[in-house]
């Protein structure tokens, strides 16, 4: 551990020494681990039309599918830095890994859609372990003169993962069966379980710690991460506090919250040790580690579902279309990281929330006929956008903390990101209900037996209808209902957009509310 320390608390590269191989190579298993769990959201996302036709399962129970990993996946986040305290990162890592495979293998063998939402759950809280562990990882084994190279990584993998995951679910289940959404990680997992347990080698376990370890904490932060995960997920389509679930989930929310930050303040050893929001950079990079989560998965969601409701995509046509981020951030990973060594952090995240609101600024002009090559430059805008963000709000929020604390701190800065994409989620998806809504009715206004346009078109296409023999006033009808939802979608589509650029335009000008990031304090500040 002294080793690693003095690693991290090196300020210039002429003291660091040079990198253990070993070290190398246990590090990139564990940033695969974290693509494999990452990427495992997005590939099943983008394909649960083909899981609900193959185990038989409703439309309502489909979604669980989802939710269950989520959820879990959620309430593992934060506890996975308590864990690898108490069982080292070898042990949590290698063990995330090899139950991530199994649990992946278990999804692919579900036979019906309650195995398949019990094997996501174990298979979300498994994967949950790996992520934030890459984080901690890479701020406390490598010197800080090496983050130019290693933050652009994890940045990459982080905001990647979720990008091309409807490319490679549509393929998968295209070319193969949805069972490969699963299959595909059994191999690699293996492979990373095996390197991890041999050749992580980072810090050594503190097992004493079980017999402080709080209990009545890890319960209070379940049932309020996984109710407050459930109400953001669940809450538009079930119509929010006008469902019973919502509103004793929202009760249950409350109660845990209550019981979880009161214990994490009064016991000596709490599952989650909030003190690192004291720090001030760590506070205002998890704040925006939560605005990018919005920008992230909200535009992973509202892309595929605008080019599957209006252009009529199948899983592989919208992955293709959506390669165009990840190969964006795919060529900016190297160019942020070697603007991370010579540019204040805080023209980087500008520049980045520029492109991102340039971007959304685009897309408020969509129309029905929007196809690959109107959606190029707002994809090159976003993934540029997202890499050049990424990396300097990783080095602000952890690049300062002291090594102890990090691996704590890498769970809460990741927890900020998810739970950014779900409330974020939940926020897209009420204002476009309700804006749908909106835009419908004041188009159906207008086109009504008063407006000559309207009834010289629905005689023509009706006309053309009987011709054929059929009720050509009720199609004509029908399809005119067809065509104001369609525009009315549209347009709700478009101020969502519109919201995201006020949102990312607004975050230009926070980022000269954050002081100059320093060098990391030496390792003996952690105690």
């Amino acid at each position: 551990m002294a080793a690693t320390a003095s690693m991290s608390g090196g300020t210039t590269a002429a003291v660091d020494p040079p990198m253990d191989r070993r070290r190398l190579i246990a590090f990139f298993a564990m940033v695969f681990g974290m693509f494999m769990s990452i990427l495992d959201i997005q590939i099943v996302s983008a394909s649960l039309a083909e899981i609900q036709a193959g185990l038989g399962a409703g439309s309502d129970e489909i979604a669980w599918v989802q939710t269950s990993y989520l959820i879990a996946e959620v309430i593992m986040i934060p506890l996975s830095g308590t864990l690898a305290r108490i069982l080292s990162t070898r042990v949590l890592f290698a063990t995330c890994a090899a139950g991530f495979t199994i649990s992946s293998a278990l999804c692919a063998t579900a036979t019906n859609i309650d195995q398949m939402i019990v094997y996501r759950a174990i298979q979300g809280f498994i994967g949950g372990g790996m992520i934030p562990s890459v984080f901690a990882a890479a701020f406390t084994i490598f010197p800080p003169s090496k983050r130019p190279i290693v933050s652009p990584i994890i940045g990459l993998v982080a905001t990647l993962a979720p990008t091309i995951g409807p490319t490679v679910g549509g393929y998968l289940s295209n070319a193969f069966s949805w069972h490969w959404l699963f299959l595909v990680n059994i191999i690699p997992g293996i492979i990373v379980t095996i390197l991890t347990w041999s050749l992580i080698d980072f810090d050594k376990p503190e097992t004493s710690l079980w017999k402080k370890f709080d209990w009545w904490g890890l319960i209070s932060m379940g049932v309020f991460l996984g109710s407050l995960e459930y109400v953001l997920e669940e809450g538009n389509n079930n119509d929010w506090f006008n469902d019973e679930n919502i509103v004793i989930a929202a009760i249950a929310m409350t109660i845990g919250a209550v019981v979880f930050f009161w214990r994490a303040f009064k016991v000596d050893f709490p599952v989650v040790d909030l003190r690192a929001f004291a720090d001030r950079n760590f506070s205002i990079g998890s704040l925006f580690s939560f605005v990018m989560g919005i920008g992230l998965y909200g535009l992973t969601y509202l892309y595929p579902l605008y080019l599957g409701r209006v252009r009529g995509y199948d899983a592989l046509m919208i992955g293709e279309t959506m390669f165009v981020s990840g190969l964006t951030m795919f060529f900016t990973a190297p160019i942020a990281g070697r603007l991370s060594a010579k540019l204040d952090p805080r023209v980087m995240m500008a520049i980045g929330f520029i492109s991102f609101a340039s971007g959304t600024w685009i897309m408020t002009h969509v129309t029905a006929d929007w196809d690959f090559n109107e959606l190029l430059i707002p994809q090159i805008l976003r993934g540029f956008g997202l890499m050049m963000c990424m990396v300097p709000i990783n080095n602000i929020a952890l690049g300062t903390l002291p090594p102890a604390r990090i691996k704590n701190a890498s769970g809460l800065f990741n927890l900020t990101r998810n739970l950014g994409g779900a409330v974020g989620l939940a926020i897209i998806n009420t204002v476009l209900s309700q804006r749908t809504d909106d835009h419908y009715f004041r188009i159906a206004d207008h086109v009504n037996y008063g407006n000559p346009a309207a009834l010289d078109w629905l005689s023509s296409v009706g006309g053309n209808y009987d011709s054929y023999g059929l009720d050509g006033s009720s199609v004509a009808i029908k399809k005119l209902v067809g065509i104001v939802s369609q525009q009315a979608w549209i347009l709700a589509f478009a101020d969502v957009f519109l919201l995201l650029t006020f949102l990312f335009s607004g975050l230009i000008f926070l980022t000269l509310l954050i002081n100059k990031p320093k060098a990391a304090p030496p390792p003996d500040a952690a105690h």
